[in-house]
């Protein structure tokens, strides 16, 4: 009922034990509250904030256009809602090294378990964009520095993302990611998340290159290809992420259903692939309100078996 009730600091604890190489643990992107409980129910093992989802989420592309305030407030809408440990995207730390101290601290403060802050130039661009381009190496490191020496709780996990890879200037390719890997993991990273790699045997070299957690992107319509978590593990992945991929689902069964409707005059014929009233309430836990106020759950949901709530009152 009402919120987590797993303190942000067990969550941050849980996080760090999960990322253990070549685990592949999947963490499935939320792109509201009640998909966060949705992916605890079905059993992962976390959830990922996307940047470009609470983006695309407020009518905006992902270009570094939302605030600081805008993704730790909705961040912590969404890890509030459930007992897993999140991971968000915190683009470029919202600014020079000052701010992405800052930064640390106020995703701390709502809730989340870990953020990853990248080295691309601002503003930023999707990683899967071409026209990348990303700051030097001691401005990298500079921010991973600042988020780490930001940080009060040592168990909140600091990564480390290099868009290096995937370039169009300057050093790029393989070799250059494996290069700012090691050195953002000297500078502090906790973890890393190479961005854009291109074959399974990036992704292993970079895991066999250092000596903390590596993270995989298969978002989809991407540079890289829908690898299993299977491939990633044995590649030596401890943590995979699908940032876009529910709200991807939504959208098209929402654009469906809209087709639906304006052809047919009612939405009958979509009705067969939406979740019902019931699994609405379930998934929202509708009757843990009943047991701690009899007054708020008073009602019979249309199909519950008559084992289940009764009417006392009237209909909600």
């Amino acid at each position: 009922m009402l919120y987590s009730t797993t303190t942000p600091q067990a969550k941050r604890e849980t996080l760090r034990s999960l990322l253990v190489p070549g685990a592949a643990r999947q963490f499935p992107g939320a792109f509201n509250p009640l998909s966060a409980r949705l992916i605890e129910q079905k059993g992962f093992d976390g959830v990922y904030i996307s940047g470009a989802v609470l983006a695309n989420d407020l009518g905006l592309p992902d270009i570094g256009l939302t605030t600081l305030t805008e993704v730790a407030t909705r961040a912590g809408q969404i890890v509030r809602m459930t007992d897993l440990p999140a991971l968000v995207d915190a683009d470029t730390g919202f600014g020079e090294p000052m701010n992405v101290a800052r930064t640390v601290q106020e995703l701390e403060n709502a809730g989340l378990a870990g953020c990853h802050i990248e080295d691309q130039i601002n503003p930023k661009r999707c990683g899967h964009l071409d026209g990348k381009a990303v700051v030097d190496t001691e401005t990298a490191l500079k921010r991973i520095k600042a988020g780490a020496d930001g940080r009060r709780d040592p168990n909140f996990l600091i990564m480390a993302r290099t868009d290096i890879r995937a370039t169009d200037t300057g050093p790029a390719g393989l070799d250059a990611a494996v290069e700012r890997a090691k050195a953002l993991v000297d500078a502090g990273a906790d973890a890393i998340f190479p961005e854009a790699m291109a074959t399974v045997e990036e992704f292993a070299a970079i895991c066999a290159a250092v000596d903390v957690p590596v993270l995989a992107n298969m978002t989809e319509f991407g540079k890289s290809d829908l690898f299993t978590r299977k491939q990633l593990a044995d590649a030596g992945v401890a943590m995979v992420i699908y940032p876009v991929t529910l709200l991807r689902i939504a959208l098209g069964a929402a654009e469906r259903a809209l087709d639906t409707l304006a052809a047919d005059g009612t939405q009958a014929a979509a009705v067969p692939d939406m979740a019902t009233r019931a699994r609405l309430y379930d998934l929202v836990d509708y009757e843990a309100y009943n047991r701690f106020d009899t007054g708020v759950f008073n009602f019979q949901t249309p199909g519950t078996p008559a084992s289940g709530p009764t009417t006392t009152g009237a209909s909600a």
